[in-house]
């Protein structure tokens, strides 16, 4: 056990991606494990036979950031995630930026803001981010490279600021890339992609234009719009439709029923 917390400790500071598997009832009852993002066993052990089953579900949990109880026969086992703090880049420190920046720490998560616009990116403006960059999107980029964990909102249509993070994040595994833009430069930027070699797989990643259709209006509903089509790509779930009408569970279990063995 005390392995098993010293490894968990370590992955916390680390800001790695992880789940603790314990057996809580049937055989073998405290049988803990920790496990890396890949289903790799970083410490502790679990019966002969579970443990192969037991981490590919796991991986599939932490894929979406769910903790569940799972049945292998006559065993239950509680995957808890241990996610690190999701990071939102924004580019474009415009009137969307500002309530976007305001809302997205209440959902968990950090927030960087950048923009080469001194009287845009100001302090007084955004005065609770956790990084604000005066700068082009290099700046930003050199130092925080994007991955599984990253979520970038594009907020200028200046191809100076575009084109340098979509070359950025073309081959990166950044969890969401949203673009604002008419449908028009939605068209014009995917055009141009094309033209360059990007493939149908790699455009289609860009969410252009960016967020969900809430009839939103006003910078504050844009940016609900923007964080509403991000909860459904981070959770791996959700229709984006109204409640209302809807039948079965409001919130419906996600990945693996039942253990798969």
């Amino acid at each position: 056990m005390k392995a098993v917390l010293e490894a968990i400790a370590a992955l916390t500071a680390n800001e790695e991606l992880g789940a603790v598997a314990t057996v809580v009832d049937g055989p073998d009852v405290g049988a803990k494990v920790l496990l890396d993002d890949g289903g790799h066993v970083l410490a502790g052990s679990l019966p002969d036979g579970l443990l192969d089953a037991v981490a590919g579900d796991a991986v599939e949990l932490m894929r979406n950031e769910q903790s569940r109880t799972l049945t292998y026969g006559d065993r239950a086992v509680f995957v808890e995630t241990i996610a690190p703090q999701p990071l939102m880049l924004i580019f474009g420190a415009g009137h969307i930026a500002q309530p976007l920046s305001v809302l997205a720490p209440v959902l968990g998560f950090k927030v960087i803001v950048a923009d080469a616009r001194a009287t845009w990116a100001t302090e007084e403006r955004f005065p609770n981010v956790d990084e604000l960059v005066v700068g082009w999107p290099e700046a930003v980029l050199e130092r925080h490279v994007p991955d599984s964990r990253t979520y970038v909102v594009m907020l200028s249509h200046d191809r100076r600021f575009e084109d340098p993070v979509l070359a950025a994040i073309r081959t990166a595994p950044v969890r969401y890339v949203g673009a604002l833009g008419s449908r028009r430069t939605s068209r014009e930027r995917v055009e141009r992609l094309r033209a360059d070699g990007w493939s149908d797989d790699e455009v289609n990643r860009i969410h252009g234009p960016i967020g969900m259709d809430i009839g939103a209006e006003t910078p504050a509903e844009i940016a609900v719009s923007i964080l509403g089509e991000i909860t459904r790509v981070r959770y791996g779930a959700g229709t984006g439709l109204s409640l209302v009408g809807q039948e079965g569970r409001i919130h419906p279990q996600r990945g693996p029923e039942e253990g798969t063995t």
